[in-house]
């Protein structure tokens, strides 16, 4: 059998390739991104959400479609050597491209149609959004539990050269975008097998090129330019 999901709304996200992308929901706070609901979908839809802190985010890993599925994977955290089952990773490259994540709403705006604001995301920009609900702890957190492979990362260093910080004043760029950089950046989005200290990195968030660098787990920020 198969079935019809049509997307709810559309998320727009700093985050405009998949290199960068935070790897999970969380790990960066100042990644900020709004969801825009489908004008259909209206106040009464989500009367009572704002009573919760987080929410349950369902979607599609709209940019891997086209490249299918495997049924082994190489998570990012095992350093790209060990294969594990898809359905023991949260690898996009899902038989139904289903994601979920869990992010914290921080407003809700009523018009001209209902627009999320929500922290701490790992979407892409444009990911498609196909269902909401919110988080509840008592029930679904559970602190105590094995979580295989799974554990907390040690964070890079993060230092930005004085070229770059020229560069963010320059354009005008805030404390929150030098905050989503340097979180984004301490996580190391660098794919396991491009490990080379020599080589310049760029990463594509909201309109601007990062260009960094990672030598003996430092991560320098070199430049900033936009993006074209």
């Amino acid at each position: 059998m198969h079935w019809t999901i049509q997307p709810i709304g559309y998320v727009y996200s700093p985050y405009k390739q998949k290199f960068g992308v935070a790897r999970q929901p969380g790990l960066v706070s100042a990644a900020r991104a709004y969801i825009d609901l489908s004008a259909e979908f209206t106040a009464d839809c989500v009367r009572g959400l704002n009573d919760y802190d987080y929410i349950w985010v369902q979607f599609v890993f709209h940019a891997t479609i086209k490249d299918g599925w495997q049924a082994l994977i190489r998570p990012p955290k095992l350093g790209g050597k060990e294969k594990k089952g898809v359905f023991a990773t949260r690898s996009p490259h899902r038989p139904n491209h289903l994601g979920l994540s869990l992010v914290k709403l921080e407003q809700i705006e009523y018009c001209p149609q209902i627009r999320l604001h929500v922290s701490g995301v790992d979407f892409l920009d444009q990911t498609p959004v196909i269902d909401i609900k919110p988080y509840i702890p008592f029930v679904e957190s559970k602190p105590d539990v094995n979580c295989g492979f799974a554990h907390e990362r040690e964070l890079l260093s993060v230092y930005w050269s004085q070229t770059a910080l020229e560069q963010l004043a320059l354009f005008s760029l805030d404390s929150n975008y030098y905050q989503l950089v340097t979180q984004s950046l301490a996580q190391d989005p660098r794919p396991a097998h491009q490990h080379h200290a020599d080589k310049i990195f760029i990463m594509h968030l909201l309109d601007w090129d990062v260009l960094f660098q990672i030598k003996d787990n430092i991560v320098e920020v070199t430049g900033l330019r936009k993006h074209v």
